[in-house]
């Protein structure tokens, strides 16, 4: 997501090393050809076990997509940069187009943008219902265990952007509780100004209170408590500064542990030797040592295999050492690539997927590494090409459009292959 990435520029490309060879340091036998000849979709569970993270692949769910005529009066939201505008050539902020070819009529929406055979490019819309409760069937279908709902805080303080997110979040647990799969909610701090984490602990009251989540069947848990998740605490963002302080942060997490919940944290790389993208602060550890979960955001910080293999080594090893010692859990962050030309004017496929061998290097190592436990970036999430859901190789063309597609691969490739995610963490692939 946009709010997250604040891309690391110092990383270089190094020489690739292949996912094979990383299976292997990891005691796997499987490989990405061996996953790829299997035409069908993974056995799903009926229901997954929510009890616990352990064992676990989670998806983040953006859910903040909009369309004009959908209902919301948000118009073309996170679909192009002006979104009171046309949503066309000139007008755009994705990178991937999704694949709607499942979709039905009602679930479709018309664009400025054309395929190559001349037909009317749609899209979806977060507010339907109807889109939001498939996503779930598709996660069901491929053995994806729940999600992570974002829940932007400050998008929390005013309407109709708050009746948005609650209208997804009604879609979500529908569409958790009919695919048997998990949900949570995930409070991004992002662009709240001083003061404002009481918008936080105001909404939790109010979510739990009135909208009762917590009794949800669906609603994730872990450590015998609803867990509950705050992305953005301890960066050191010069791109973005955060106004809001290491203190507030401490105020939210101890409101949310006395409310009874498990509380994960979303913390920068170089959260324990307090480096890259973390604040100083000797208040720092002590603040984090209050979570249940601890999950460090990776999108930008390696851009090839080698920086994987590096980056578990340096971190993700070190990391979980510490979280065992200090009797936390550990969440790692892994991704499939990365491209905001359409948003930022990057480079179009700054960090490329290598047909899926970008993601399964991260899954694999994060396994060597003695992970338990995932959160794939991201399920839905076109707008940094990042999205692991459908998405097609016929994107709109003409007029200077630039797109990625999936490489010719299937438009579930990246749903079957963290599906097999599930079945490494909890050792049902067979081994050497």
């Amino acid at each position: 997501m946009t709010e997250h990435s604040s891309q690391d520029k110092t990383l270089h490309l190094q020489p690739e090393i292949t996912v094979k060879k990383l299976c292997r340091l990891a005691g796997l036998a499987i490989t990405l050809t061996a996953f790829v000849s299997s035409t069908h979709a993974a056995q799903p569970s009926i229901v997954v076990d929510r009890s616990t993270l352990t064992g676990s692949v989670m998806v983040g769910y953006q859910g903040w997509f909009n369309c004009e005529g959908d209902g919301a009066e948000l118009g073309w939201t996170h679909w192009c940069k002006t979104r009171r505008n046309a949503f066309g050539p000139g007008n755009v902020s994705v990178d991937l187009w999704p694949d709607v070819s499942e979709l039905d009529e009602d679930e479709r929406f018309k664009t400025g943008f054309k395929h190559a055979d001349g037909s009317t490019a749609e899209v979806f819309s977060s507010g339907n219902r109807k889109t939001v409760v498939r996503h779930f069937q598709w996660m069901r279908d491929y053995g994806i265990d729940g999600a992570f709902l974002q829940r932007f805080a400050n998008g929390l303080r005013s309407d109709p952007g708050k009746r948005h997110k609650d209208n997804v979040l009604s879609h979500v647990r529908e569409g958790a509780q009919k695919a048997g799969r998990s949900y949570a909610v995930m409070y991004d701090l992002t662009g709240l100004p001083a003061g404002g984490t009481k918008t936080v602990s105001d909404d939790w009251t109010a979510l739990r209170r009135e909208k009762q989540i917590t009794k949800d069947a669906a609603y994730q848990r872990h450590a015998g408590k609803p867990v509950v998740a705050v992305w953005g605490v301890g960066f050191n963002d010069g791109i973005k500064p955060r106004s809001y302080s290491l203190a507030e942060c401490r105020e939210l997490i101890e409101f949310l542990k006395n409310d009874g919940c498990s509380v994960m944290l979303g913390v920068p790389t170089g959260w324990r030797e307090q480096e890259r993208d973390a604040m100083v602060d000797p208040e720092l550890h002590g603040v984090l040592k209050l979570a249940d979960v601890i999950s460090p955001w990776t999108p930008g910080r390696y851009r090839d295999l080698k920086g994987v293999a590096r980056h578990a080594d340096k971190f993700w090893q070190p990391d979980i050492r510490w979280c065992a010692a200090q009797r936390l859990d550990y969440m790692p962050v892994v991704f499939p690539g990365f491209s905001w030309h359409n948003l930022k004017g990057d480079k179009l496929d700054a960090i490329p997927r290598l047909k899926g061998q970008f993601l399964w290097s991260q899954i694999a190592a994060a396994k060597r590494a003695g992970s338990d436990m995932l959160y794939v970036a991201m399920f839905d999430e076109v707008d940094e090409g990042t999205a692991i859901f459908k998405c097609t190789n016929d994107p709109p063309v003409g007029e200077g459009v630039s797109f990625l597609t999936y490489e010719g691969l299937p438009s579930d490739y990246y749903l079957k292959l963290v599906g097999k995610a599930g079945k490494l963490l909890r050792g049902e692939l067979e081994s050497e």
